[in-house]
């Protein structure tokens, strides 16, 4: 599979997934339709299928733009407050980018409606997962719509069951805030600070510092380290849903 990310507004991701086998592609979350339209023509491809994260207009908000754009389109999502929504899916549903395998996640907590997309390509290659707003690069989302035992769930127990090569694609370029957080939980975690000296660098050239992959969270995200002695440590908490809800409280109001 290719995957080509698309800035969008002042710090948000679409993505434009191809099958190179079938030239059919699909876009996650595109806000900004004229932008997805120029990135099909350039790459040679038909686009049939939008993944819709979630119904927050920062991802969802471009849709009904989109299928005015471009005729045929299916968009999927988990949530009625999707614009444009023509397929609501559910946990494990499985459809076909042209040869490219999707499966559905529900992660509800961001919003009570959140679908992650894990996507399949060729066997023995590495998989790929859009996280929207559930699961970051160094951090998650806020619990607008959900609890600490839902992200525990999403994150932990969903996402977390995934191989650890397999790609994140988030919906924000927030890693180096997120990393600054992860700092203040865990200051002498080499991995922690290995990823922040690398994000810095990103940034400073202006480059994404997406992907990461699902083994790499594990080893510097604060939120899926919950089980871990030295971030149980800093909340106070040992039973791991609790420290979630500690550090995802800590976190909204944390100014590193």
């Amino acid at each position: 599979m290719k995957i080509r990310l698309l800035p969008a507004l002042s710090d948000n991701y679409m993505y434009l997934l191809v099958d190179p086998k079938t030239k059919e592609a699909a876009v996650v979350d595109p806000v900004e339709p004229e932008k997805v339209v120029t990135a099909v023509q350039e790459e040679g491809v038909k686009l049939t299928t939008v993944l819709t994260t979630h119904h927050h207009w920062d991802h969802a908000g471009g849709n009904e733009g989109l299928v005015k754009l471009v005729s045929g389109l299916t968009v999927y999502g988990g949530d009625e407050r999707i614009g444009a929504l023509s397929k609501k899916v559910s946990h494990d549903e499985e459809f076909k980018v042209g040869s490219l395998h999707v499966k559905c996640l529900f992660t509800p907590c961001h919003t009570s409606g959140h679908i992650c997309f894990h996507v399949t390509g060729d066997a023995g290659k590495p998989t790929a997962v859009f996280t929207g707003d559930t699961l970051f690069s160094g951090g998650c989302g806020r619990f607008f719509e959900g609890s600490p035992p839902e992200m525990y769930s999403a994150l932990i127990e969903v996402l977390g069951s995934l191989p650890e090569n397999t790609r994140v694609f988030c919906g924000h370029e927030y890693t180096v805030n997120n990393l600054k957080y992860a700092l203040h939980v865990e200051p002498d975690n080499k991995a922690v600070q290995q990823r922040m000296a690398w994000a810095k660098e990103k940034r400073a050239h202006n480059e994404p510092t997406i992907p990461s992959t699902i083994g790499e969270e594990f080893s510097f995200n604060p939120f899926m380290r919950v089980r871990e002695p030295s971030v149980q440590k800093h909340t106070g908490e040992t039973d791991p849903v609790k420290v979630m809800g500690v550090l995802r409280k800590e976190k909204d109001s944390f100014r590193g």
